[in-house]
């Protein structure tokens, strides 16, 4: 006698994806944490209170959380396996690197935020001596961090569903990437702190893959 054949697994419910998705996405805060902790002890200098550096660590931070806000919105209103996996990608990633620049900062012993207003440290001279702000995208200190999506786009990804939130989403993290870019090819013309410059060279590299990407995915549901 043939033995049954086994039944299959019954499929993940949206609900349990979510869990999982946010247990991820906290496990990646952690790790972030460890390492910006590790590389934050280097023998370079410790950035001051008005660096380059603390500028850069604080805006990102807010950077990436909207990026994460925007990530796991989508998860929530997509059944499309490559969108969701991307917003997964994006939400662990920029979590992990939320992590490191919290630890850089609290291991110089500098607070998370500032008074001074978002991008100032574009003022900062770069590394060869030329004006800070020249040369970077033509974003002038103190002005909004560029990529940042408003919050009636925000509202609009909260509403939609399917489709129409991919595109939606697909649309905003293009303009968010290409704005994180900017910003860390910024941070490298005014940084010689290692671990700072390795990150934001990291951050350069995945995220001019993902636009390429979601340029991709966006075209296909055009």
């Amino acid at each position: 006698m043939t033995a049954a054949p086994a039944a299959a697994a019954p499929p993940l419910s949206r609900t349990r994806l979510l869990v999982v998705g946010a247990l991820l996405v906290l496990v990646a805060l952690a790790v972030g944490v460890l390492v910006g902790r590790v590389s934050a002890t280097t023998a370079a200098p410790m950035p001051g209170e008005s660096s380059a550096e603390a500028g850069f660590a604080r805006d990102m931070q807010v950077h990436h959380g909207q990026a994460v806000e925007m990530a796991l919105l989508v998860r929530d209103r997509s059944d499309d396996p490559e969108i969701r996996l991307l917003a997964l990608d994006i939400a662990t990633a920029q979590t992990q690197q939320q992590g490191q620049m919290f630890a850089w900062l609290a291991l110089w012993g500098l607070p998370q935020t500032s008074d001074e207003p978002e991008m100032e440290w574009l003022s900062r001279p770069v590394i060869d001596g030329s004006a800070g702000h020249d040369g970077h995208g033509g974003h002038t200190p103190g002005e909004p961090m560029p990529g940042v999506a408003t919050f009636e786009q925000m509202q609009a990804l909260q509403e939609a569903e399917g489709v129409e939130a991919e595109r939606l989403f697909l649309e905003l993290m293009i303009a968010h990437h290409q704005g994180g870019v900017e910003m860390a090819e910024a941070v490298i013309a005014r940084s010689s702190q290692p671990q700072v410059t390795g990150l934001a060279e990291g951050m350069v590299q995945l995220q001019s893959k993902e636009l390429a990407y979601m340029s991709e995915l966006l075209a296909a549901r055009s």
